[in-house]
């Protein structure tokens, strides 16, 4: 016979064993669903008595609340234990230190070469590189550096030791060696820029033994003065963000152009402060010219028949104008908190369109 008694120890007894959430859903199943043992006891009510039925039905609801109640209970109580063992899990020791920033910036002088990149591959420049060990021929003979120029002293250039042939390598003054490897390789017409890292003896505050440069080179049969004026304007305007930047022309010397100019852009100084596109004074930032005949003849092409400019560009020079830094020095320290400040994300690449 069936004793609801024996029923109710039967499923508490269960619900009080259940270790985890599933084991207590199978349990709720086992005595509240569809074929559950209450359900299947409230079933056969209608084969009894009124008065056995009144009873039973009675005994069977107040057991059926009290599986309810205490199904309840236990899922409260084992959702807690397991919310107290993720947080025990995951549990952050908030008497450790801070670790420290550690998210990177691109340099600027990254950032300031992938803008020149961008401004001139607009007009149609190509990227070319070359090495930074370079022969007497290509850093200064081809490029027209008489013999007894002051650039070949040894307190002017890093040089290395002879090699087995007597030849002394010298890290690259300029990149302008680069012209000369170019022009060897490929037919006019030519346009290209050169980025990379040159060498000089200097070190001071605003000289670095290396530093950077990117050249640029244009040969072809009609290229002249007017346009080289007009290339390097639309570039410092471009670089510089502003569309009436003053500028001029002043005339200069190189042994590799003629004729040559140094090109200076508008500045206002206010005490240590400089501020870039005001009248007041000049500031030189880069040095051009015409290709220079004898370079021409010495790179295996016709002056007679080929012209063409070239202009020179150093890039710590232009990034600190740009950007306010003040000293030269710390772009080579490592210093994270420097370069923090004026350091550049990683998706802050430059565009023409978005303003270089």
């Amino acid at each position: 016979m069936f004793n609801i008694k024996t029923l109710e120890t039967e499923l508490l007894n269960r619900i009080a064993c259940a270790e985890d959430l599933d084991s207590l859903e199978k349990i709720r199943i086992f005595a509240l669903g569809k074929r559950g043992r209450i359900t299947a006891e409230m079933k056969n009510l209608a084969a009894m008595n009124p008065q056995a039925r009144k009873k039973t039905g009675k005994a069977l609801n107040q057991l059926k609340c009290l599986v309810k109640n205490t199904l309840l209970a236990r899922k409260t109580a084992l959702s807690s234990v397991i919310m107290d063992d993720c947080i025990l899990a995951n549990r952050v020791d908030i008497s450790l230190p801070v670790p420290p920033e550690m998210k990177g910036r691109i340099h600027p002088i990254t950032q300031t070469t992938d803008e020149i990149i961008t401004i001139f591959a607009a007009m149609g420049f190509v990227v070319v590189e070359g090495p930074d060990i370079e022969s007497d021929y290509y850093n200064f003979e081809a490029l027209n550096f008489t013999p007894n120029h002051p650039a070949r002293q040894d307190q002017d250039t890093l040089y290395l030791k002879p090699d087995k042939n007597g030849e002394r390598k010298v890290l690259r003054t300029h990149t302008s060696a680069v012209q000369i490897r170019t022009m060897e390789k490929q037919s006019p017409p030519i346009r290209i820029i050169v980025p990379g890292r040159t060498f000089r003896s200097d070190h001071d505050a605003t000289h670095s033994p290396m530093f950077h440069q990117v050249e640029g080179l244009v040969i072809d049969k009609v290229s002249h003065m007017g346009h080289l004026k007009g290339c390097l304007i639309d570039f410092c305007q471009a670089f510089f963000g502003i569309k009436d930047l003053p500028i001029r022309f002043r005339p200069s010397y190189f042994p590799f152009t003629e004729p040559s100019a140094e090109l200076d852009i508008g500045c206002l100084r206010i005490g240590h402060e400089l501020k870039i596109g005001h009248y007041g004074d000049w500031l030189e930032i880069l040095g051009s010219g015409m290709v220079h005949p004898n370079v021409l003849r010495n790179s295996g092409l016709n002056p007679s028949k080929y012209q063409g400019f070239a202009f020179g560009i150093g890039l710590e020079r232009i990034s600190m104008l740009k950007y306010g830094i003040p000293d030269l020095r710390p772009f080579y320290e490592n210093n994270l908190r420097w370069m923090h400040h004026y350091g550049f994300l990683s998706f802050a690449q430059p565009t023409i369109a978005g303003g270089v």
